[in-house]
């Protein structure tokens, strides 16, 4: 087989592992998980998962790909045996697929706001035929269609040649565009008012179920479940620092997160629509404040056109699970990775179908596979981790010493704690369900 693909450098690293954390989960789910699940009250315990929970996971499930050199299956295989392990990597990315075959009808939702805005701007005359055609499903299809097959492009053209180059051109053109939106949104008479009331955390919104999603958020936002930062891991440079990369990849994310938030939410407010109209918000609610505020066809085209190319790194990142995770099972049903590329994006066509007719699926499947799989793939790859290979194994990919006080302790937190943390949030989550909370 080729020799397995390394990052060029530490910078194209931290901004391709920037890109894979940013997109749809801050963008385009968080303010409508925010807006659904307790509001200031759900940022408040979404930033303590990211904290003690998340930043550590990203450590364990890149010490789990580095040290394996592999994909969710290669790296599972290692670690739990090859018949279980097998078995689990080949669920994690059968979740992946799914995942990805709906999050690319909402990018081809946010591609063709984009052009939209764009071409027509939007007004009280042009909005009744931009709602038509984001309802069209085989508009949407197509686009979501072309969007995969740029997606396979670029990861066949590999990591260097094709992840890393453009993760280094959307990710900072993304920040700088939301960071200049920002003053804009709050110019608006009313936003800084109503931003800073929303702020104010009501815990007694929060329910079992709020805290799942919470925690479903922080792991889905940054790419975790086994899968994402897993494969990335496995690409990483060996004298590469898991801690301060983990830091950054979390300070990045959530970053994108709250400006996201501060860019939508004000604005909600401000117009009186619903915060918790799920996850058509963002497409209810925006075209009316582009309609209403001063350069609104600017302001609105430059936001949707860096939340269209961050959107389509999510779907690379996806993509790559996929074909690097399969590929590299190559001694079991020899794919070379070319024809992965080709047999998964033909499923994925197939899979699209019935969120583009019918994108009311969105909602469910998303709670399902973007944040109970997700969570539950994590757990799986830091039991893996610390079980499997061993204490030393994971210290030494960590903090290249298996000794002293913090590397233990932060060996029990990827052990015990945060998998305890993980599960006891799902059964709570159940039990909320089951008892109509």
């Amino acid at each position: 087989m080729a020799r397995r693909q390394i990052f060029s450098s530490n910078t194209a690293t931290l901004l391709t592992m920037a890109g894979a954390a940013i997109g749809l989960g801050n963008v385009w789910r968080f303010p409508y998980m925010m807006g659904s699940y307790g509001g200031s009250a759900f940022l408040f315990v979404f930033l303590i998962f990211m904290l003690i929970f998340a930043v550590p996971a990203i450590t364990g499930e890149w010490a789990l790909g580095r040290e394996t050199r592999s994909g969710a299956v290669g790296s599972f295989a290692k670690a739990v045996g090859p018949i279980w392990g097998r078995i689990i990597g080949y669920l994690l990315i059968f979740g992946v697929l799914v995942a990805n075959s709906y999050y690319l009808i909402v990018i081809a939702n946010v591609v063709f706001s984009s052009f939209f805005s764009v071409v027509y701007g939007f007004s009280d005359e042009t909005i009744p035929a931009y709602k038509e055609l984001l309802s069209d499903g085989a508009t949407q299809y197509s686009i979501a269609a072309s969007l995969l097959l740029l997606a396979l492009f670029v990861v066949y053209r590999g990591l260097n040649k094709g992840i890393e180059k453009v993760s280094k051109i959307f990710v900072p053109f993304f920040f700088v565009i939301m960071v200049s939106l920002i003053s804009a949104v709050f110019s608006i008479d009313g936003a800084m008012a109503h931003a800073a009331e929303f702020l104010k955390p009501d815990f007694s919104m929060l329910t079992f179920k709020s805290i799942f999603a919470a925690m479903g958020q922080a792991f889905f936002s940054v790419g975790l479940g086994g899968t994402y930062i897993l494969i990335y891991g496995s690409y990483m440079r060996s004298e590469a620092s898991l801690v301060k990369g983990a830091i950054f990849t979390g300070v990045s994310d959530t970053s994108a997160a709250l400006l996201a938030a501060l860019f939508v939410i004000p604005t909600i407010l401000v117009f009186g629509l619903d915060l918790a109209s799920g996850p058509q918000l963002i497409f209810v609610t925006l075209p009316h404040l582009f309609n209403q505020m001063p350069f609104g066809q600017i302001v609105g085209s430059f936001f949707l056109l860096a939340f269209s190319l961050v959107a389509y790194l999510s779907a690379i990142g996806a993509i790559e699970v996929i074909v690097g995770g399969v590929s590299d099972d190559f001694d079991k049903h020899k794919l070379t990775r070319n024809r992965v590329v080709v047999l998964f994006g033909c499923i994925e066509l197939l899979l699209m179908i019935p969120t583009a007719f019918k994108p009311e699926l969105i909602a469910t499947l998303d709670l399902f596979f973007g944040s109970g799989l997700q969570v539950l793939g994590s757990c799986m790859a830091l039991l893996a981790l610390t079980w499997g290979l061993g204490r030393k194994k994971t210290l030494m990919q960590i903090f290249g010493r298996d000794d002293g006080i913090v590397p233990r302790f932060f060996f029990f937190w990827l052990q015990w704690v945060i998998p305890a943390a993980l599960i006891l949030v799902l059964i709570g989550y159940v039990y909320d369900m089951v008892n109509g909370g």
